[in-house]
């Protein structure tokens, strides 16, 4: 979802977007988010940003979708039917997305890169399958009989598709599902 390498007009996007995030109207750590495959952008806060990037969503924050699915802008709009796709199973998110209507170009546009799961540690930094990581606290496994310790490493991890914040690997011979918030990359 986000590139460094397609060069935005940072100066543009923040006029346009009167200094607050185009989302949620919020202030602080505001930057371009690229919306793929286009070279196009969002200003975003930080929170909005981290979410749409693969963090667990904050249902309470994304109800600014309501409003933010009304933008003259075709990245917003984008941004805006992706979070409320993802964020299908509330009723008030079905609701906004039977209202919001897409010009056909722009509904290609948001169905062509979907939502992008990023898996990310408990530092931030993205996970990939194969990578190992450390548990950072004990970790009681549901069904297994066993707690999984602090320290202990978990050796070619795979990444659940449609859930940032899971992952899977063997611990103590079984194949359990982490929370990504518990671990850290080696």
């Amino acid at each position: 979802m986000i590139s460094e390498d397609i060069m935005v007009d940072l100066v543009a996007l923040e006029t346009r977007a009167g200094g607050i995030c185009e989302l949620c109207g919020g202030t602080e750590g505001l930057s371009a988010l690229v919306v793929a495959p286009r070279e196009d952008a969002a200003f975003c806060c930080a929170i909005c940003a981290a979410q749409i990037g693969g963090e667990t969503p904050d249902l309470n924050h994304w109800r600014c979708l309501q409003s933010a699915m009304w933008s003259e802008h075709a990245a917003v709009q984008v941004l805006a039917w992706r979070m409320l796709t993802r964020l299908k199973s509330e009723g008030w998110a079905i609701e906004s997305l039977d209202m919001l209507y897409l010009e056909p170009e722009v509904q290609d546009w948001a169905e062509a890169a979907g939502m992008e799961v990023i898996h990310r540690d408990s530092n931030g930094v993205v996970l990939a399958a194969g990578d190992t990581v450390v548990l950072i606290k004990d970790l009681p496994v549901k069904g297994g009989g066993f707690t999984a310790k602090r320290g202990t490493a978990v050796r070619g991890i795979s990444l659940v598709a449609d859930n940032a914040g899971h992952i899977e690997g063997r611990v103590e011979g079984q194949r359990i599902v982490i929370l990504t918030e518990f671990v850290k990359k080696r």
